[in-house]
Order: C-alpha cells, then structure tokens, then sequence
C-alpha cells in the first residue's frame, strides 16, 4: 500500500512524523508491504517549523496512483487549501484513495468538498475557523477521530497515533495495530468515541500510576466482571474519585472503555481464531452471544459473523 503524506513549509516535525512512524512500522514488524512517500505543493525541500530542512519532497503528481493520502496538518494561520490541492485530494478520492486529516490537516479535506454535509473533527483550536467556512459541515468536538471509510478526519496532535492506529486496524486486524502500539510504546486502548479534552495523558509505561495499572490488569482479566467498584479497589481508591480520575486521564467513563476493549477483543478473537460466537462472548465477558451481537453491531455497523468472513476475504486477497 502506497501512502502519501503531505509536507510543507512550517510543518512540525510531530505532525509530519506521526504517520510515517505508525504506517513504517507496518512494514518494519513486516505485518504488510506498506510505504511512505512524503509529497507537497513543489518538489525540492521544505523548512519545518523547527527549522530542519527536508530534501526529496516529490511534488502533486507522486499523489497519483496512492492508495492513502494523509494532510499531517496545516499552516497555523488556516488559510484555505490551494486550487492544486484541493484537486489533488479530489482526484484521488475519486480514484478511490483514502484521505486522512489529522489535526490541522481536516482544513485542506475540508476545503476540497470531501466533508460536505458529513460529521468531522479537527484541533478544538480551529473549530470556530472551520465552521465558519463550512457551514455544512457537522463538527464533533467529543471525539478523537471520525471514520467514513473513505475520508478520516482527527482531532488534535496526538489523536493522529490514534487515527493513525485505527487505520491500521481496519486494513490489517485488531492484532496487527497491537503490534504495531505496543512497538511503539503507544497505548491501544483510545478509540474514535474519546473527548479530545484530556487533561493528563496516560504515561508510557503500565505501572506508572494506577490509572494505568488498572487498565493493564483489567485488559488480562476481561472475562471477568469489571464493575466500577471493581476497578476502583484494583486502583485503591473511591469509586467516585476512581471515576473523576479516570476521566481527567482518558478523556471517558470506565464502563465506556471496559465495553470498547472487550468489543476490541472480541474482533481481535473473531479474526485470529475459530471459536463460536457463544464462546467469545464469554471469552470477553460479554456474556449471552445476543449481547455480543447487538453491541458489536451497533458499534461496527457489521454482525460478528459477517465481520469474520469480511475479515477472512480481505486477507486472502491480499496474500493473493
């Protein structure tokens, strides 16, 4: 899979960094054939933000043919996206890439038409600017990226790992971004549904405080009721101030995040074993297969049985 990023002259290094490291390391843990190209307005060089210069940028015409164009970000300022650009990304949505706006980088997707009248999400920071020039557009400021398929938007900085990871679930399997996270040292456990408004992130490490402890232990013991008061004793704490921290550090509720990783492990199960329905339910403690079903359903738009053999077909032709 071919994957253009796009650079230009006052790009942080993070920005323009984030999906070349998750999308890299794809192919680093050799989980599939992925590349990166870095692409903008111009071949030649650009100046980032922190004053390295980047040589081998290619120009617009590299984007053609790719099959994931990602806007990293975009200039502070928000000026509207180019008529080239704007044609570029058009094209290739046309020809059935896949376009990503993380952060900043919404602007540009926006600009180009390709989130008329659809929800979206960027930097809470230019919220205002991008509804303003937009007004058709259905901003979720709750969120930390919003999926269509075919267009990928996130909120702010590091939302991108998130969008970034998330991307790889879907092409390779819950298994596979795993991999890829826990390569990096970055969490797994953040899905799109997350305020953006986090006010502490979650250290690096499990054991670093006991926010992250429980949530190491409770992912080993999902089987098992993980009721509020649960996890608060695991964490030694009240379950109100469990609760309060808990939120101050994730962006969302425990019961919220306990339902997601056990639905991510239930896709995980689904594609990478044989096992019945009714046996995954339990597995993840779900309970009832019925429960499986509607919860999965309602949050992947897709049965589990239909997520397996979609799953399975993708993968077969990709090997082929």
């Amino acid at each position: 899979m071919r994957i253009g990023i796009h650079a230009f002259d006052g790009i942080t290094m993070f920005h323009l960094s984030v999906p070349q490291m998750v999308f890299d390391e794809v192919a680093r843990q050799g989980l599939g054939d992925w590349e990166t190209f870095l692409f903008g307005d111009r071949p030649g060089r650009i100046r980032t933000a922190e004053g390295y210069g980047i040589e081998g940028i290619q120009g617009l015409t590299a984007a053609e043919g790719a099959d994931v164009l990602v806007m990293p970000s975009w200039f502070l300022d928000g000026r509207p996206a180019g008529a080239a650009v704007r044609g570029t990304l058009r094209a290739a949505h046309a020809a059935e890439a896949t376009i990503v706006g993380l952060c900043l980088g919404a602007i540009p997707v926006a600009d180009a038409g390709l989130l008329a009248g659809r929800p979206a999400v960027t930097h809470w920071q230019a919220f205002d600017l991008l509804a303003q020039r937009h007004p058709d557009l259905a901003l979720d400021e709750s969120v930390l990226y919003l999926d269509h398929g075919d267009v990928l938007t996130s909120a702010g900085t590091a939302s991108g790992l998130d969008a970034c990871l998330h991307l790889v679930r879907t092409r390779l399997g819950a298994d596979a971004a795993n991999k890829v996270a826990r390569s990096l040292v970055i969490a797994p456990h953040r899905e799109g549904g997350q305020a953006q408004y986090i006010e502490r992130p979650l250290p690096p490490r499990p054991d670093d405080d006991a926010i992250s402890r429980v949530m190491d232990w409770a992912g080993q013991h999902l089987a098992e009721p993980l009721s509020i008061e649960v996890l608060a004793a695991a964490a030694h704490m009240s379950t109100r101030t469990f609760v309060r921290t808990f939120r101050a550090a994730t962006g969302t509720t425990p019961a919220t995040w306990v339902r997601t990783r056990r639905l991510d492990e239930a896709r995980r199960l689904l594609e990478t074993t044989d096992r019945p329905i009714d046996t995954i339910a339990t597995d993840c403690g779900i309970g009832s297969p019925v429960t499986l079903r509607q919860n999965f359903s309602a949050a992947f738009k897709i049965s589990p049985s239909q997520y397996r053999a979609r799953f399975r077909a993708e993968v077969a032709q990709t090997e082929e």
